[in-house]
């Protein structure tokens, strides 16, 4: 059967003399031999070669031209077909997550300590280099290299937000954990873009390098975790407003529906980060809201993307936090009072956080929150201790249930 030219539309797409070399290299590769012999193009050609392979070459020439053709009708018509990001108005739904399986949470601290994925600040040349101006990427799409980072390449600013201006090795301001005697301080007075005062509520942010550490985050197979300490200091010595006043999140990556407004790829399938967490809250007794001081553990976030109440900080002083991935990409929200470790009793909740399924822990990180106003600084907040565990597949997979700590 005799092949079917290309439409015009197609054919526009190469050049003219090149398209009618194709129409005749195509009607000599189907010419029956009879007609050859007749002498109809290639009776001189015929004194030297065979009719075989003067077919060969023409086929040969046939599947190179079609294959040029292919390549320059893909690139004349292909921004036709090119899917372009939904608009910011629109909303991109998630995929809706699994039901939660019935079985008991994941404790933070089960397992084995990964090795060097921690510091305990006791390192008396512990030192935090500014860097300034900071990095504001978020709020005026500035990033100021170089970011601040220690001195012993463990933790980095957060690019989007910046360093808090404070980040200092301090004395405990109370006892904590056994042999420990110094922590970190962090806080803030000006948490928005340098230069300038917003009068917002504005974070900066203290990110653990675990990318560096362990070249890469923890596959969510091997049960990671992370606990910290972190002191609660008098309501006193908080920042006179009610809101978020420090975070304790996580970095994570799973493949679903791509949701970020200023991704790419919004609305396509690929990989996508988020960063569940817990942040403390006050209530500021001045407010006429609130009958007295008060604060409280604020979850992000269920499976809508929503924030969920957690504890009430019924007492101040050292807290515990701990966060946990299971190998079905279920997150564990864990806090108690005190430096004991964490155990189910301290289970806040467990959540699909907007409604993923968490294949990757990539790093944990600290938010300190503040008004931004030039005069006020954050609350002071210390840390202590900050550890990364993890159970590898195999030895999960043998161990008794009750024996995985």
């Amino acid at each position: 059967m005799w092949p079917i030219a290309p439409k015009e539309p197609l054919q526009a797409a190469l050049p003219e003399p090149f398209a009618k070399r194709v129409g005749v290299l195509r009607h000599l590769a189907f010419l029956k031999p009879a007609s050859i012999t007749r002498g109809r193009g290639l009776k001189s050609i015929m004194l030297h070669l065979s009719y075989s392979r003067i077919r060969s070459m023409l086929v040969a020439s046939v599947v190179i031209s079609q294959a040029v053709l292919l390549a320059h009708t893909a690139e004349a018509i292909g921004p036709f077909f090119r899917r372009s990001p939904p608009p910011k108005s629109q909303t991109v739904m998630r995929p809706n997550a699994p039901a939660l399986p019935d079985r008991p949470p994941l404790v933070p601290g089960t397992g084995s300590l990964a090795k060097g994925v921690t510091d305990d600040f006791e390192d008396e040349n512990w030192k935090w280099y500014y860097n300034h101006p900071k990095s504001s990427e978020e709020q005026d799409e500035r990033m100021r290299s170089p970011l601040g980072r220690s001195a012993n390449r463990v933790w980095f600013e957060g690019p989007k937000r910046g360093t808090p201006d404070t980040v200092q090795r301090v004395a405990l301001p109370a006892p904590g954990l056994e042999g420990s005697e110094h922590g970190l301080l962090i806080a803030t007075l000006r948490g928005g873009v340098p230069g300038y005062v917003s009068g917002k509520m504005m974070q900066d942010d203290l990110i653990f390098d675990m990318k560096r550490l362990l070249r890469g985050g923890m596959n969510v197979s091997n049960s990671p975790s992370v606990v910290v300490r972190v002191y609660m200091p008098p309501f006193e010595q908080w920042e006179n407003r009610s809101g978020p006043s420090f975070g304790f999140r996580t970095g994570c990556y799973t493949h679903t529906i791509i949701t970020g407004e200023d991704h790419p790829n919004r609305g396509e399938y690929g990989l996508e980060e988020y960063w569940p967490g817990m942040f403390i809250c006050f209530e500021n007794g001045d407010e006429q809201r609130y009958e007295e001081d008060g604060a409280y553990i604020r979850i992000r976030s269920g499976r809508n993307g929503g924030e969920l109440m957690g504890k009430r900080i019924d007492e101040l002083g050292w807290w515990t936090l701990g966060i946990a991935f299971s190998p079905d990409g279920v997150v564990h929200y864990f806090a108690s009072p005190g430096v004991d470790d964490l155990t189910e009793e301290d289970h806040i909740t467990s959540q699909y956080p907007y409604g993923y399924r968490t294949e990757t822990f990539k790093t944990f990180f600290f938010n300190v929150c503040g008004q931004d106003n030039g005069k006020t600084w954050s609350t002071p907040w210390v840390i202590d201790d900050p550890k990364v565990y993890f159970v590898p597949r195999n030895q999960m997979a043998r161990q008794p249930e009750a024996n995985r700590r």
